[in-house]
């Protein structure tokens, strides 16, 4: 795979952002790198807070000087309507939407439902991908029907009995539509699932009890169809790359390409994409695996807005095989282009 810039005059890209998931944080971190880009690239670029609506010069740079905290930010309650930023400034007609959003409303379908309705293409999987894949109940059956291995699991509520007899200790209990292990638990007895529980239901109206798979955590990334490297993260501590271990200084080490024989590599790309197809993603994705002891790989989650930082797990799969950061960002845009134009006809700009 090899980089090439989008072609013709600079676009008009408005980057969405921010958002009320408690992946705040996250996504704006993914802004600033993904506007950062974008610009190198000579892109006309203003930034969108869905929580807030079109930011000033002034409002973007405060925005972008926020850092990850060593805590998820928790969900944000605002009040009901239709979002300000459909309005269009007078001065800007996007040519696309970029969406460095994630979790909540900005990666389980209801954000690209709205984008769907102004006819404007925009990056990453469309309606009904990022809601399937955002549904871990609803993937993991999809995810099973297609052969796609995936640890056994059961829908809350439910008692520590069942959770024994069917899935023994330990477990995962975790909410069912929400991203970076918010509001995740790794639970090893019976006395400690209620109090599980009660932090999962927090976060999301479904919880899920999922068999715990010791072993390697993988991650197969895909963009454009195709498997990128293979990459493998190697926890500093614990035994779960929970949100700490994702996006605090020293919680994990990536290592891509992960330590493989060419027959694993294969297999997880090869799952990877059998996933991104079945759940009908389009763009970009990433398939997290755990890899046990008897050398079998069991497909965890997959996320259709993966981490866009330099850092994040997609950016160093495609930098692993001489995709620059820039050049991902751009491949992400023109995919998006690409497949708007196949499938609809994009608006005319205002006179």
């Amino acid at each position: 795979m090899v980089e090439s810039s989008v072609a013709g005059d600079s676009l008009a890209i408005a980057v969405l952002t921010g958002g009320v998931s408690a992946e705040r944080d996250i996504a704006i971190a993914s802004a600033v790198q993904v506007v950062a880009a974008l610009r190198r690239r000579g892109q006309r670029v203003r930034v969108v807070d869905t929580a807030r609506g079109w930011l000033t010069p002034a409002q973007e740079k405060d925005l972008f000087a926020q850092q990850v905290g060593i805590h998820h930010s928790g969900e944000r309650v605002l009040s009901r309507g239709i979002p300000s930023w459909l309005t269009l400034p007078e001065d800007f007609f996007p040519d696309l939407w970029f969406l460095a959003l994630h979790g909540g409303a900005g990666e389980d379908g209801r954000i690209q439902g709205l984008l769907e309705m102004t006819g404007i293409p925009y990056t990453g999987s469309g309606v009904l991908g990022s809601a399937l894949a955002m549904d871990k109940d609803v993937s993991k059956r999809l995810l099973r029907a297609a052969g796609v291995p995936t640890p056994d699991w059961l829908m809350a509520p439910v008692e520590s009995g069942e959770v024994e007899s069917v899935l023994g200790w330990p477990v995962v209990v975790k909410p069912s539509k929400q991203g970076s292990t918010v509001g995740l638990s790794v639970v090893h007895a019976p006395e400690e699932l209620p109090r599980a529980l009660s932090l999962a239901f927090q976060h999301d109206d479904e919880v899920m009890v999922e068999r715990f798979i010791p072993g390697r955590e993988l991650t197969g990334p895909v963009l454009g169809g195709q498997a990128l490297t293979v990459g493998e993260i190697v926890l500093q501590k614990g035994n779960i790359f929970d949100y700490e271990a994702k996006y605090q200084p020293g919680g994990a080490r990536e290592v891509f390409p992960a330590e493989l024989s060419s027959a694993q590599t294969a297999e997880v790309q090869r799952l990877s994409l059998l996933a991104h197809r079945t759940l009908k993603l389009q763009g970009y994705s990433r398939s997290d695996f755990r890899l046990d002891a008897e050398g079998r790989l069991w497909c965890l989650e997959v996320n259709t807005l993966p981490g866009l930082t330099a850092m994040s797990l997609v950016p160093q799969a495609a930098a692993a095989q001489g995709i620059s950061f820039d050049g991902l960002v751009d491949q992400i845009c023109q995919q998006a282009l690409s497949r708007a134009s196949t499938t609809r006809n994009a608006p005319s700009k205002p006179v």
